[in-house]
């Protein structure tokens, strides 16, 4: 840091208030573009490397690739869906699926589910991922290199991401996340590279990047709602600038200039993007044309926009005295019931009830049927034409044996935490009347027909609160290999989910499909229907989660979320950070922070801290990018919803650029700027020396990077049979690891 010089006037300077944000440098001098090239080659390469290797594994269904690759599959059917994001990104990764010619028949219902024996193209998928995440390393360090610093801080701030657990395991996802904060990156490089531009307004590449910009934050957007926080990050910069030009005696500028440099700003950052953004929902609509899942969420009038899909071809309402089948969603199991008992004793000592056994059966048997009655029996001459609704009390009668369902506080065979399911006489029903009824319990919430294939619900039982649940393990001998049935007492488990997959003897009048007739509404009030839904149900996240954390644990990496676990292999994959990485960015921007105070004061005393370039450097491109990491940050204080690690990453993202820069500050590259300035040739090339003491800060932090991100791989790629010792060695905060015992 230059040394204090004390002031030869009595006005405080401005730090280069005659430029635009953020400040940049003329261009790298031809004989160090080489080492730029280099340096962001090879980590561009170990990028694609630590994102591509081992893409394949696991090759389950893992964390939120259960909704992200579920809506590919939508898209690629043309069945209509409804998500809290906007659609861009989920439409790249349906275009990869479309490119490759897959047909979305995989609907990604559960966590674990296995993709090589569903013929599902997941590398494909990840891949899309896995590309952005690598591409989101060389525009970090072109940022930089285009701000004007050194090929060491470009290489600093481009590790940090590229070494980073966090951007690394949302890499090799099927997620969202790679697509944003690409878009992010590209965001404040395409304005860096604007600004760049600043004595040359209105000339082509001025133009270029002006739109490229607004491009990139349409991305963001339409990606994201938080997006708009990188909205916020690029107009704060862009109100300084125009603050600036209309300050007419710095800038020169006639109002009617002036207001051609905000017209055209507000044309390519504001209205631009904004077209762009409703563009993707507009191909979202033409793309969603069929009924699906969503249109429980949509108006009757939006639903009647869309056409029959092949699921509801074939879904018909259910009435009050249909004769039906269940199925389970997650194991394909029909429920059963037959003339045999439950043991009196099982294998561990436990007692049952012997009463009449309850399982589920894979194929087509006449005991898979059974008889929907509602609550109270409606007169004997008026029990025809009575729907079914969401939350309707029932009660099921079991034909071929003439008895009733019914659960109750007996254990099951495999879980003793769970209940039993059995079925009893009518004269045993009568007696027992509330142990009979149960709840259908639509699981979009709401009370619509219930309806054969396409209604997916939850049966409660109404006096015990328990779910009517199976799993894939087979009762033994006495159980004849059929699935289990019992009661689940986590009633939010979506594995207790079940349709009702036909209606025995159905007349011809309701067997008939009538098509359905559509009609068409505005584009506009189609999308504002759509947003309200969103943010309203956005709104609603305020349940609590076992791995949500609060934005203060964030920066300090108190905590991460487990994504993937395999018990039989004692592998799992746990997102976290590289901590070498998250803490020089937080002693970074400590001491940003500091450093501005201190100037602040200093200017106060008369007493000049920096140069002229050097406070410019430190105002305004420092300032920018920290403008970034705030805005990407501060806001998720505000709000209510469940906030997990990940939501840090665009802010993560801005603070390597702000870490990179810091290094420039910290070793004196800032203060050479000055010296440069104002060197004669003859001492040019001392001031150009090679700053030792920062490229031996940068081989130190590339090697602790390195050392940290090896030390968790195991976690980061879900690798097989680890030790306890070695789980434990990596227990580290508040992480949450399994198989630590």
């Amino acid at each position: 840091m230059a040394e204090l010089r004390n002031r030869k006037g009595g006005v405080a300077a401005e730090p280069a208030a005659a430029d635009s944000t953020p400040k940049v440098m003329v261009k790298p001098k031809k004989k160090s573009n080489a080492k730029y090239f280099q340096a962001n080659l090879v980590l561009t390469l170990l990028a694609f490397l630590t994102r591509f290797i081992m893409l394949s594994h696991p090759d389950e269904v893992v964390f939120d690739e259960v909704h992200f690759g579920k809506f590919a599959s939508y898209y690629l059917q043309r069945t209509y869906f409804f998500d809290l994001h906007p659609p861009f990104a989920k439409l790249l990764i349906a275009a990869v699926g479309w490119l490759i010619g897959y047909d979305g028949s995989f609907k990604f219902e559960n966590i674990g589910e296995n993709y090589i024996t569903n013929n599902v193209p997941y590398v494909a998928y990840r891949a899309l991922s896995a590309s952005l995440g690598s591409l989101t390393v060389p525009i970090i360090f072109k940022t930089l290199q285009y701000s004007g610093y050194s090929v060491a801080a470009c290489t600093i701030g481009a590790a940090i991401v590229c070494l980073d657990n966090a951007h690394i395991n949302d890499s090799r996802l099927i997620l969202l996340d790679a697509t944003l904060n690409i878009s992010v990156a590209l965001s404040l490089f395409c304005y860096v590279r604007f600004s760049n531009q600043r004595k040359s307004p209105f000339s082509l590449a001025w133009w270029t990047w002006l739109f490229s910009t607004g491009i990139a934050l349409s991305c963001t957007i339409s990606t994201k709602y938080v997006g708009v926080f990188t909205f916020m990050a690029v107009g704060g910069a862009v109100v300084y600038d125009l603050w600036l030009l209309l300050d007419y005696e710095k800038s020169g500028l006639s109002m009617k200039d002036f207001l051609w440099h905000f017209g055209a700003r507000a044309y390519a950052l504001i209205l631009v993007p904004f077209v762009i953004y409703l563009a993707w929902f507009q191909v979202h609509f033409v793309v969603l044309n069929r009924s699906g899942p969503g249109d429980a969420f949509m108006s009757p009038d939006f639903q009647e926009t869309l056409g029959d899909n092949f699921l509801a071809q074939q879904a018909r309402d259910v009435e009050f005295y249909d004769i039906v089948r269940f199925k389970h969603k997650s194991t394909g199991a029909l429920l059963h019931s037959h003339d045999a008992r439950y043991p009196l004793r099982y294998e561990d000592g436990r007692i049952s009830s012997q009463g009449q056994q309850v399982t589920g059966y894979s194929t087509a048997d006449p005991n898979n049927a059974w008889q929907i009655l509602p609550e109270k029996d409606f007169p004997e001459d008026q029990r025809v034409g009575h729907p079914v609704y969401g939350s309707n009390k029932v009660r099921f009668r079991h034909l071929a044996t003439n008895t009733y369902l019914l659960t109750h506080d007996v254990a099951s065979p495999y879980f003793p935490t769970n209940q039993e399911f059995t079925t009893v006489s009518p004269e045993v029903a009568a007696e027992r009347y509330n142990e009979t009824i149960f709840e259908v319990r639509l699981n979009t919430g709401k009370s619509n027909n219930v309806r054969t294939k396409a209604a997916e619900f939850k049966l409660i039982h109404d006096k015990t609160k328990v779910a009517m649940w199976s799993h894939s393990k087979l009762l033994p001998e006495w159980g004849f290999g059929q699935f289990e049935i019992n009661g689940n007492k986590n009633t939010q488990d979506p594995t207790n989910t079940w349709t009702f997959d036909e209606i025995v003897g159905l007349s011809p009048e309701r067997a008939a499909f009538t098509p359905k007739k559509t009609r068409q509404i505005p584009f506009l009030q189609k999308y504002l229907e759509l947003q309200g839904t969103m943010f309203r149900e956005n709104n609603a996240l305020t349940a609590s989660h076992p791995y949500a954390s609060e934005p203060i644990t964030w920066p300090f990496l108190i905590r991460g979320v487990s994504f993937w676990t395999n018990a039989p292999n004692r592998a799992q994959i746990y997102f976290h950070g590289n901590f070498v990485g998250w803490y020089i960015e937080d002693i970074v921007i400590a001491l940003f922070v500091g450093a501005i105070a201190a100037d602040q004061f200093m200017r106060k005393r008369q007493i000049t801290t920096f140069g002229r370039r050097a406070s410019s450097k430190l105002y305004h491109s420092m300032g920018f990018f920290f403008l970034a990491w705030s805005t990407h940050f501060f806001p998720f204080f505000l709000m209510g919803r469940q906030k997990f690690l990940h939501h840090y990453l665009p802010a993560h993202l801005c603070a390597a650029l702000l870490a990179g820069a810091g290094f420039d500050f910290i070793f004196g590259e800032f203060d050479r700027l000055d010296e440069e300035a104002n060197a004669s040739k003859k001492d040019l090339e001392y001031t150009q020396r090679k700053n030792k003491p920062l490229h031996l800060a940068t081989i130190t932090v590339l090697i602790l990077l390195t050392a940290c991100f090896l030390f968790f791989c195991p976690l980061t790629y879900g690798l097989a049979n680890q030790s306890v010792q070695a789980i434990q060695w990596r227990q580290w905060m508040k992480f949450e690891l399994h198989f630590s015992k």
